[in-house]
């Protein structure tokens, strides 16, 4: 059946290389992965740095990619819906486009870091498993200009299936660094001068009051439990989100969209 192309609380908080091709399993081994959605396969499509194996489309979604398609120079296997639906399950939203990928290769720290410079913010997850927030995180982050994410290996959705219909296009967007311990990254974050803000709705001082300096890094933890102990411990210090109103919390996605849209403001105004 397919074809081969190998062209190339206010905790603010709530799986990761798939093997197979899997879309949802947890696991850390390389291998192939899916991706769906007119937004996921289409950044897919448009990143030389995505090694593109097969992709499936209907009818509707051809003529909806068939620039992108035709630009990447690849065909493209024609399915009905119901086709997608049984490969993916008929309760989820594939919009007639699925392509079978590689991983992208891993970004380091180091690589990472000059990207930061002014003032653009790197954005850390501790061990937020739910791949709609995790997804909707990288979709802000890739909205209001982060330099990129850094997510653990373990207990993170993995970087595919539902993760990336929720990100929108962002898994081709930003660079993602997959990291063994978030408390050693975070250490080697701020031994490349950055300051790490943990965020925590029992935060000391409010990241709005926050001397940013041009290297920024953000901590969200999970749902309900927020961050953990040494990921608080390893921070520079930890802020909280200004509230105003009868509910004080905030959940992992809408935090991460204030504080990455006040850093955008804070970048603006900078530059005049």
């Amino acid at each position: 059946m397919p074809m081969r192309n190998n062209k190339e609380s206010q905790g603010y908080g709530g799986k990761g290389r798939p093997g197979g091709p899997r879309d949802d399993a947890a696991g850390e081994e390389d291998g192939p992965i899916l991706l769906y959605g007119s937004h996921a396969v289409e950044a897919a499509l448009a990143n030389p740095a995505r090694v593109v194996l097969n992709l499936w489309l209907t009818e509707n979604a051809e003529r909806r990619l068939a620039e992108v398609v035709a630009a990447r120079g690849i065909a493209a296997e024609r399915v009905l819906p119901r086709e997608l639906d049984r490969r993916l399950g008929p309760d989820t939203v594939h919009q007639g486009a699925m392509v079978e990928v590689e991983p992208l290769p891993d970004v380091t720290l180091e690589e990472l870091a000059p990207l930061a410079d002014g003032g653009r913010p790197v954005i850390l997850l501790d061990q937020v498993t739910d791949p709609h927030n995790v997804g909707a995180v990288f979709r802000s982050a890739a909205a209001f200009g982060a330099a990129g994410m850094v997510l653990t290996r373990r207990h993170s959705p993995p970087l595919a299936g539902t993760l990336g219909k929720a990100a929108s296009g962002a898994l081709d967007a930003l660079p993602i660094a997959l990291v063994g311990n978030l408390s050693r990254a975070i250490a080697a974050l701020k031994d490349l001068d950055f300051t790490v803000i943990g965020l925590d709705g029992e935060g000391p001082t409010r990241l709005e009051d926050e001397p940013l300096t041009s290297r920024i890094a953000i901590v969200l933890g999970a749902e309900g439990r927020g961050l953990r102990q040494l990921t608080r411990d390893t921070c520079s210090r930890i802020c909280r989100l200004h509230t105003d109103g009868p509910l004080a919390s905030l959940n992992v996605s809408n935090a991460a969209a204030v504080t990455l849209h006040h850093l955008a403001l804070v970048r603006h105004r900078a530059a005049g």
